[in-house]
């Protein structure tokens, strides 16, 4: 099985250490990806042989976490900034994974939480997760926002992870995961990607 990058912020990361200016980019992706974490192994988290006989790129991004499953269903929002030092990552997770919720009430999603290290949930369900990389005083935080997508995709491609948030509590995928869709005025990720390209660079990020 071949692996590749996940290359989509590299851009937006080479810009910000150049500058040190916060930069905010919110798309949704294209095609249906397995995306791996940093440090990901393929064979504890991947059902390798459904990825290959779909046809379904794998990619590894610079963020750790585990293995995650990308569709038109997600919204993806990534921030890149100065961030001097390796040190606080679980405090910048959390002040960012607030500045997303921040941003999704201000659209009308009501009930999210933060969950674990790092996930968004809402009414006991994963409906958001994301990941941190840090080098050369450079800070990435990419997240997805779970809208609509095809949840049985994850069932298909990815193994239980290897670990999980003690919230999980050994949930198979379809029970764990959710979807903002019910919460939020429309199921249309482009939509909402929309919205919150133009309302997330308006709220402060402490």
């Amino acid at each position: 099985m071949n692996i590749g990058s996940y290359k989509n912020d590299d851009t937006l990361l080479e810009r910000t250490r150049k500058d040190r200016k916060r930069r905010i980019h919110v798309y949704v992706p294209e095609q249906v990806q397995v995306v791996m974490g940093r440090g990901s192994r393929p064979e504890a988290e991947l059902h390798g042989h459904a990825c290959i006989e779909d046809g379904v790129p794998v990619l590894r991004r610079r963020g750790g976490g585990c293995a995650v499953v990308l569709d038109s269903g997600n919204v993806v929002v990534a921030v890149t900034e100065y961030a001097p030092g390796f040190g606080n990552n679980k405090a910048h997770l959390k002040r960012l994974g607030q500045w997303l919720m921040n941003g999704l009430e201000m659209l009308g999603v009501t009930g999210l939480e933060q969950n674990g290290i790092s996930d968004l949930t809402c009414g006991g369900r994963k409906v958001g997760g994301s990941c941190l990389h840090r080098s050369q005083d450079t800070l990435l935080y990419s997240a997805s926002a779970l809208v609509n997508p095809d949840l049985s995709l994850m069932e298909r491609y990815l193994k239980p992870p290897p670990r999980e948030p003690d919230y999980r509590r050994g949930r198979s995928h379809r029970e764990f995961v959710g979807m903002l869709s019910p919460h939020i005025w429309t199921e249309q990720t482009e939509e909402l990607a929309r919205q919150l390209a133009k309302t997330l660079p308006g709220i402060r990020i402490l």
